[in-house]
């Protein structure tokens, strides 16, 4: 199987970038200039190229790994790999029939979900997310149930109103975002309390697809949400690290990445 792991697309000043902010955790655009020998709008487009990609976050000044303790902007989030998340979007809808029910959770590309649902009919979604029920709820063909609790900035809905709120349902396909899978096959996010409804709507789920583009792999918040072994697929956009890779396969659990499956 032909794998794509990030750094193995890097060329070799780009894992040298990486290697140093593993090691040091900020770096300047001079220092960067400096150490590799190259001029500092060179830098820069690494820098941008870098954050693009997921692996580095842009500070004033330079660049340095993503912060474990605070998610990326919400319109950042919206418009970061756009095309790739509603890829990963069409290949879930493919897989969700008519006449079932199902959890969305927060993330964008959940809402990807609901809008690639939107042709369905008879659907029953229960969401946390204002985003979802608001792309879904004109659809006549659809009931939407949202759950109630504390609304964030981003309108996602969390806290113990939410949590005892999806306690109450059981469906067939509960569909959850996550903000990073370590290699070792974890799932990890920010906010603790995100984290416990996305861990009642696995139990509440007969079968758990989890959404994720690139970017989410290696990726450390530092919330435990679970294990990959914990899902029933999982939808992206490339073939995950070869650690990961092996987690799944340990797992059994399907991939479908654009335009290919990993077989088992």
């Amino acid at each position: 199987m032909e794998t794509h792991a990030t750094d193995v697309e890097l060329n070799p000043r780009h894992r040298h970038i990486l290697e140093l902010a593993r090691q040091k955790g900020f770096l300047s655009t001079d220092e960067l200039s400096k150490v590799l020998s190259v001029t500092v709008q060179t830098i820069r487009r690494d820098i941008n190229e870098l954050c693009e990609r997921g692996l580095l976050r842009r500070y004033h000044g330079g660049a340095g790994l993503e912060s474990s303790i605070e998610n990326t902007d919400y319109s950042m989030r919206q418009v970061l790999n756009r095309e790739e998340k509603a890829g990963i979007a069409r290949m879930v809808a493919e897989e969700i029939p008519d006449n079932a029910s199902l959890f969305i959770n927060i993330g964008t590309t959940t809402e990807e979900v609901a809008k690639a649902l939107y042709g369905h009919k008879k659907l029953r979604i229960i969401t946390n997310n204002l985003n979802v029920a608001g792309l879904l709820c004109e659809n006549e063909n659809c009931d939407v149930i949202l759950a109630g609790g504390v609304v964030r900035g981003d309108r996602g809905v969390i806290g113990e109103s939410t949590l005892e709120f999806i306690r109450q349902f059981k469906v067939d396909f509960g569909i959850i975002g996550i903000s990073g899978i370590d290699n070792d096959g974890t799932l990890l996010d920010f906010d603790y309390r995100e984290v416990r409804v996305a861990q009642a709507i696995i139990e509440n789920s007969r079968q758990v697809f989890l959404v994720a583009d690139h970017s989410k792999f290696g990726r450390n918040p530092m919330v435990r949400l679970g294990h990959i072994s914990e899902i029933d697929a999982l939808f992206t956009d490339r073939t995950p690290p070869p650690e990961l890779v092996n987690a799944l396969r340990a797992a059994r659990v399907k991939v479908h990445f654009l335009d290919k499956q990993m077989e088992d």
